[in-house]
Formats: C-alpha cells, structure tokens, sequence
C-alpha cells in the first residue's frame, strides 16, 4: 500500500490485481482507497503511480461528493453508556441491557434483554464488556453468516472456502483471494436484509474481483433490490456499533 496525494486529494493506492478498471471506494473511516488494474494499456509492463494519480484526478468530482456525504453522515457518532436500560443492536433490533450478579455466561440475550454479568464491568469496565459483547457477536455471526453463505452460494454458481467472522476494521467484509470471505462481526448489529446484501456483494467478488459493471449485475441477478439494502448500509453503519 502507498500513500499518495493529487492536488488536495489523499489516498491509498493498493497493489494492482488482473482487472479492467481502476477501483475507488470511500472507506467507512473516510479514507480514500484506490485499486487501479496492473496494466492500462496492451504491452504495458506495470502501471505507473503517475497514472493513477490521473485517473484519481478525473474523478475529483465523484471524490468530493461521495466524501460529503461520508462528513454528513459521521457527523454525530453514537456513544453507548454501559447501564440498565441503554439499548444495544442486534440483527437490527434494540435490546435493553440489563446488569445481572449471577448466571452462566457472561453475556446473554433472553426475555428481550442483553443480560451482561455486572462483575465484569466492575472488573474490566467498558474494555471488558465490549469485549464480552464482541466475542457474542463473533459466536452468532459465525453460524448465521455461514448458513447465508451457504444458502446464496448456488445462486451465484461459486463455492467459497473458509468463512469466518471477525474484527476488520473499516471494512464490512473481504473476499481473499484463496476464496476465503471474512465478514466484520458488525455485521451482526444490521437487519437480515443488510446482512444478506454483505454476504451476496463478497459472493460476486468470487466472479468478479472489482466492482465493474459486470460485478453490479451479477448482484442484480441475485439481489434485484441490492440497491436500497446498499443505501440503507452507506446511511447507518456508522450506528451500528456498540
């Protein structure tokens, strides 16, 4: 990865990979990721960071509207308190919270609370229930998203290997090139639908590696409404957090 600026314009241009058009994405942290293809033109060796910084510069217009609208919608970030009674997300419904002193595990959603030990938070404070909450999310997430995976999989005429759920930063999900998926835990806060466009959005990145028109309308073949479950992710994900 290599940092790189045109004119006012930062990003991160990431390692070429065998495809046709330059790739750019508007992380969710607000940085500006660029993928560009390893070759530009027949013959070219390798593409040059001067044709990229091109490339990225002719879509300046694109680049300031996108990161506008990523300002607006981070501009108030939603803070938790680790109390009775504040509501956390899950599967895009609220739950209270509820601090109990006894039961068998540390975290547990029944009666339509989130039921947290109370001794962890008076051991570990905020650390050491959001990791409790974490761990729960990553135990969930990895038998749901797993059964999505496998019920969209045919629809998509792929067959991914590995699937696991776990911490990746700003990104909601990755496709490996080993034919691997990751899926951020977070996942796990957003409605059915939302979860279920992640997991067909990383299925096409089986078949297409960028998001080229081809990628798009093999979401549209299995995903008619991928759009509004798209915006509705661009619009909440930052709230869905702990």
């Amino acid at each position: 990865m290599q940092l790189r600026q045109i004119h006012d314009i930062q990003y991160q241009m990431l390692p070429g990979t065998q495809r046709r058009t330059t790739d750019i994405v508007i992380e969710r942290n607000g940085v500006v990721q660029v993928r560009a293809p390893t070759h530009m033109t027949p013959g070219q060796v390798d593409v040059t960071p001067e044709q990229v910084d091109a490339t990225v510069y002719s879509k300046r217009l694109w680049i300031y509207r996108n990161l506008a609208e990523w300002r607006d919608l981070n501009v108030s970030h939603l803070s938790r308190e680790w109390v009775n009674g504040e509501t956390f997300l899950y599967l895009g419904s609220g739950y209270r919270l509820l601090l109990v002193n006894e039961q068998d595990e540390a975290l547990k959603l029944t009666d339509g609370r989130f039921q947290l030990l109370r001794s962890i938070l008076q051991a570990s404070g905020r650390f050491g229930a959001g990791s409790v909450f974490v761990n729960w999310f990553k135990q969930k997430g990895q038998a749901r998203i797993t059964a999505r995976v496998r019920h969209h999989a045919p629809m998509v005429a792929v067959h991914p290997r590995a699937i696991e759920v776990k911490e990746l930063g700003f990104r909601w999900a990755s496709c490996q090139p080993s034919g691997n998926l990751h899926f951020h835990w977070k996942c796990m806060v957003a409605p059915l639908t939302v979860i279920d466009y992640v997991v067909v959005h990383e299925l096409c990145h089986l078949r297409h590696g960028d998001h080229s028109d081809a990628f798009w309308n093999e979401v549209d073949k299995v995903m008619p409404d991928y759009r509004e479950r798209k915006e509705w992710l661009r619009q909440h994900g930052e709230g869905l957090t702990l």
